[in-house]
């Protein structure tokens, strides 16, 4: 007989976007008149730039031309989109990082949650409280976790760095050392960033116990504030113990295209091994590459005009986090984020937990938001807003917020 993964079986429920989903499809179906204004998922809302869709279309054109068509793609992606990853991402930054060192993907994503498979199941992770879903998912369908503990609600195994408003959402060094570190800044679902001093401590930490640091920047192009870093590699000592995840997605709308790389300095080892060789291995095994014709658009947002239409895009979506921060306040709420990232995070009124909060919001002003639970025991009684709906939907959600709560 077959056997399963029972490691799955660990996981409580579906997974935290495929439970809104659900609950908003029966709502719906019970309430087929309402105008449900989703604020909840981020998913981007404004049209692929110019720029990406010249580019785009020169690329298809170039497939129909046996002396241009192209197959599979290079393992690492292909170089010329490699060439400007390095040099407009991190050489304009001071960071040391060679097109070598950049592993092309379909999103970041996929790679947060395949790098653990070069770890031994042995490895401890260590996680911000509330985080991201996909970091802890992954490790426990890989069998890296205890049991899920209900009255804790947390897993077994895991530690869990809190992430609180005494600290602005910013992690304290763990007390037990972890061998894995995941780090998310900008932060989701928080909206917090951290100082380069602050990831600093981070970095110097696992250089002293050979921990190794998970950096998610799938947001840094949203930083605004001066003295923010961008990059893990902007710290001291970084490509000595740390990867970096970054993505196509919300820095330019791709989340139709699917496009996001992964830096691995080689340098990098633990264990007595090179790292690079590890994840090569796995992504040329496993990984067919990113098509021909969205390496091409990924380029194209490096060209003057492609950076100057991201760049016009970033600021629509800031309009609309920056609207819903100023609204929450007005109508009295505790507001966090919207400043260098598009999620603002909200406490929710009174003891309300996030998931009452989140069907009265539905059920009272027809408004789909995240429920902070969903992103670890921290995160109850707080809710996730985000600025990636169109400005329209922006106002009008923030009208009937007003109108139940003020």
């Amino acid at each position: 007989m077959a056997k399963i993964n029972r490691n799955y079986l660990k996981l409580p429920g579906s997974y935290l976007f495929s439970r809104i989903g659900q609950k908003v499809a029966e709502y719906q179906k019970a309430h087929p008149e309402a105008e449900i204004i989703r604020l909840g998922i981020g998913d981007v809302t404004r049209p692929i730039a110019p720029a990406v869709i010249a580019a785009l279309d020169s690329a298809v054109k170039e497939m129909g031309e046996e002396s241009t068509f192209r197959g599979y793609a290079p393992d690492l992606g292909y170089e010329f989109l490699r060439n400007a990853i390095a040099e407009n991402d991190y050489r304009s930054r001071g960071c040391d990082i060679s097109p070598d060192e950049i592993f092309v993907s379909d999103g970041a994503k996929c790679d947060c949650g395949n790098i653990q498979e070069i770890f031994g199941l042995d490895n401890v992770i260590a996680v911000c409280d509330p985080v991201y879903p996909v970091y802890v998912d992954s490790n426990v369908m890989a069998g890296r976790t205890g049991e899920f503990d209900s009255e804790a609600d947390r897993y077994k195994g895991v530690v869990y760095m809190t992430c609180g408003k005494e600290s602005a959402f910013v992690p304290e060094l763990p007390e037990e050392v972890p061998d894995l570190i995941y780090l998310c800044f900008p932060n989701n679902p928080t909206g917090a960033v951290a100082t380069k001093e602050q990831l600093q401590k981070f970095v110097d930490y696992a250089n002293e116990h050979g921990s190794i640091i998970l950096f998610d920047a799938a947001y840094e192009s949203y930083i605004s504030e001066p003295g923010i870093p961008h990059s893990i590699y902007e710290c001291e000592g970084a490509k000595k113990c740390a990867i970096e995840f970054r993505s196509f997605s919300k820095t330019a709308g791709f989340t139709g295209l699917r496009l996001g790389f992964t830096v691995i300095p080689k340098e990098l080892e633990t264990d007595g091994e090179k790292l690079w060789p590890l994840w090569a291995r796995r992504h040329g095994t496993k990984y067919n590459g990113a098509p021909y014709i969205i390496q091409r658009a990924g380029e194209a947002i490096y060209s003057e005009a492609g950076k100057e239409q991201v760049k016009q895009q970033i600021a629509y979506y800031m309009w609309n986090a920056g609207y819903i921060r100023d609204g929450l306040k007005e109508a009295g709420f505790e507001v966090y984020g919207g400043v260098n990232a598009p999620y603002i995070w909200l406490k929710t009124p009174g003891d309300m937990t996030s998931w009452e909060f989140f069907d009265e919001l539905l059920d009272k002003a027809n408004v789909v938001g995240t429920p902070g639970s969903g992103f670890g025991p921290g995160g109850e009684h707080y809710f996730r807003l985000t600025g990636f709906g169109s400005k329209e939907n922006t106002v009008k959600a923030m009208e009937r917020i007003l109108k139940l709560y003020k």
